[in-house]
């Protein structure tokens, strides 16, 4: 089977389309679920640690969120700066905790909402993937929100940005 490149378009940190075409949010998962599938996206096999203390397997298939996962935190990381990023990261795990305990209406589940919503109004943009054999590869990403300027950061050719300087 050959490679699938797919292109995500991302609103304000949520994803809107595939290859240009827009979609609700159940009709674009079950569109990444089909194409990612096919590539064996997503796909994890795991021993987790349960509330209740006990060990337990298990195996579980989310092709379209692995895919959805990567472009959202790919163009996050042009429009994110690098506090924000670690913040949320941050917060991401303890927002897992309160939805896993069963605490959806928390107050503090609420303010994780606000936060993120906040902090990505500006990413806004696509990244394109290519999926195959198990792996999902970056190979574009633009916004017109990004942080990223080549100019300033290549470190080739020395005219705006001096390495001496961070000495």
């Amino acid at each position: 089977m050959s490679c699938k490149y797919v292109e995500i378009g991302i609103e304000s940190g949520l994803p809107v389309s595939v290859d240009g075409k827009r979609l609700s949010p159940a009709s674009l998962l079950a569109e990444l679920n089909e194409v990612g599938g096919r590539h064996g996206i997503g796909r994890i096999d795991m021993v987790e640690s349960r509330l209740v203390g006990m060990k337990s397997r298990g195996v579980y298939e989310t092709p379209g969120g692995t895919t959805l996962f990567t472009a959202v935190c790919e163009l996050e990381s042009l429009t994110l700066d690098r506090e924000v990023i670690q913040v949320k990261d941050s917060l991401a795990l303890k927002y897992a905790e309160l939805v896993y305990a069963d605490k959806w209406f928390d107050p503090l589940r609420e303010s994780g909402d606000a936060f993120m919503q906040k902090i990505t109004e500006t990413t806004t943009g696509s990244v394109t993937l290519k999926l195959y054999k198990d792996f999902v590869t970056v190979t574009g990403r633009k916004s017109p929100f990004s942080l990223y300027r080549q100019v300033i950061s290549s470190f080739e050719s020395g005219q705006i940005y001096d390495q001496d300087d961070a000495a």
